[in-house]
């Protein structure tokens, strides 16, 4: 964990890669996008813990359309900055059989959460699935999955903020930050 001091620096040294305005523009497009996809379907939505909770709760209220909400807790990272073994910590319930789903995910790295995800919840039933994600990382590898609902395209950098922590912090910012590269 870091200390105050710690995160301030951290967030002193970043640089801005999006603004609070730009951030907003871009989850009421991703809003609009998948109103127009699932208005009809009455959804159940999967919030991924903790990364998305900015994302989703900003995102649910633009949603005009009935949807039941749950959430999923799947990690590959906890405080660390590369991705290491799945750990589960909430799965799908049995209420995703038989639904349409939408998984809402702060950021499609790698793709080894969503797909493992994916996975689970067709195993469990799901007629459908869907996936939106706050930022997509352009990272130049194959994913396993695609999102179908992708707010940004951000570079390969270590970003943080909207739901994004680094070492922990700043998850609270209103804006998308990435670590100066040296």
């Amino acid at each position: 964990m870091l200390t105050d001091q710690q995160a301030r620096e951290i967030l002193s040294g970043a640089e801005v890669l999006f603004a609070e305005a730009q951030v907003n523009a871009a989850v009421r497009r991703v809003a609009h996008e998948i109103n127009a996809t699932l208005a009809d379907q009455h959804p159940l939505v999967l919030s991924v813990m903790g990364g998305a909770v900015v994302f989703t709760g900003q995102l649910l209220p633009l949603l005009d359309f009935p949807l039941e909400f749950d959430y999923v807790h799947v990690s590959r990272y906890g405080n660390a900055r590369q991705g290491g073994e799945m750990h589960w910590k909430v799965a799908p319930r049995e209420n995703v059989a038989g639904r349409v789903v939408l998984v809402v995910d702060d950021i499609l790295d790698e793709g080894e959460t969503i797909a493992a995800i994916k996975q689970r919840v067709l195993e469990l039933g799901a007629t459908r699935f869907y996936s939106a994600v706050f930022a997509d990382k352009n990272n130049g590898k194959d994913k396993p999955v695609r999102a179908d609902f992708i707010g940004m395209t951000v570079p390969d950098r270590f970003i943080f903020g909207y739901g994004m922590d680094i070492h922990g912090a700043w998850r609270n910012l209103p804006a998308i930050y990435a670590v100066r590269e040296a």
